[in-house]
């Protein structure tokens, strides 16, 4: 006999409470906690768990039918605070839900690895970002005007060199080519004076973020036997370099190659032509203050005048 048929819907709503509650008390055997009972025992707001059943990564124990009231178990709670410290370690929600689904201690190993490392590249574009920031700040503190560089004009002759070229992956690997090439003048025993000349030539027809074409030289008495990719050879006579000296830190190079732009722009009988050239006079290995740097950057360059252009 179906005793709640007479029943309004307010009625039966009502013992359709009573059940839940009993059964939330134990009354039915399990127990069970409503959604704001749960967030209270886990300090997890009903917000969040609501977004956790949305996304899939923790569902209700049960979602009552006639009321939509949700419940969680105390087992629940272990999974919960797997899926908030994978959160607060960075993880976004598909990588949490991997990581859930395969919670071994192998393959966790593996996945906080890689996360690491994920902030550590993170940190560090931040710090830059914040160098940058600390740089511009200090320049309006200062009213530091924009820095002048001033542009001249001299001709190179062709120079007897002991040279490394490679495809480094950036512009700041070139100490690596610098390092390879100390190493090799060591080994062989040549004598090279430490007043030698040395810079690096600039192989790309643009500038290049990564796998970039670099060739570092110093300055020889005389030829030697080639090996290893370490080469002696003889660079080209440049009639007409364009060149500028940049103070300060390695970050002020770029100043340096705007200004050539604008001197360009000045002195249009120009054009620029061949393979760019830096040679750092202090830097790191010889001055401790990267303000006190000094590095020379060199264009060669052609009037247009004499080219029939």
């Amino acid at each position: 006999m179906n005793l709640s048929s007479g029943l309004s819907y307010s009625e039966r709503k009502l013992i359709h409470v009573i059940v839940i509650d009993n059964f939330i008390k134990g009354r039915g055997g399990i127990v069970i906690f409503k959604i704001g009972e749960f967030s209270k025992l886990t300090q997890v707001s009903i917000r969040m768990l609501r977004y956790y059943d949305e996304t899939g990564l923790l569902k209700p124990a049960r979602i009552d039918k006639f009321t939509g009231y949700r419940f969680y178990s105390v087992e629940q709670i272990s999974h919960l605070h797997k899926i908030i410290f994978l959160r607060d370690s960075g993880f976004s929600v598909s990588e949490i839900a991997v990581t859930l689904n395969c919670w071994e201690d192998a393959f966790l190993t593996d996945q906080l690895k890689d996360k690491y490392l994920e902030i550590e590249r993170a940190i560090t574009r931040e710090q830059e970002r914040l160098k940058k920031i600390e740089t511009a700040l200090h320049d309006l503190t200062e009213r530091k005007t924009r820095v002048h560089y001033d542009v001249s004009l001299k001709s190179i002759p062709s120079l007897q060199v002991l040279s490394l070229r490679k495809i480094i992956p950036d512009y700041f690997s070139e100490e690596l080519l610098w390092k390879e090439l100390t190493r090799f003048i060591e080994e062989e025993g040549l004598n090279i004076s430490q007043n030698s000349s040395s810079f690096a030539i600039y192989h790309d027809d643009e500038y290049k973020e990564a796998n970039v074409d670099v060739e570092v030289c110093v300055v020889v008495n005389q030829s030697g036997i080639s090996k290893d990719g370490f080469t002696f050879r003889q660079t080209e006579k440049v009639d007409t370099m364009a060149y500028t000296w940049v103070y300060g830190p390695f970050e002020n190079i770029a100043s340096g190659y705007s200004s050539f732009a604008h001197w360009l722009q000045q002195h249009n009988q120009y054009r620029m032509k061949g393979r760019n050239r830096q040679i750092c006079h202090r830097g790191p290995w010889n001055e401790e203050d990267p303000d006190r740097y000094l590095t020379e950057i060199q264009i060669p360059v052609e009037s247009q005048l004499n080219t029939g252009d």
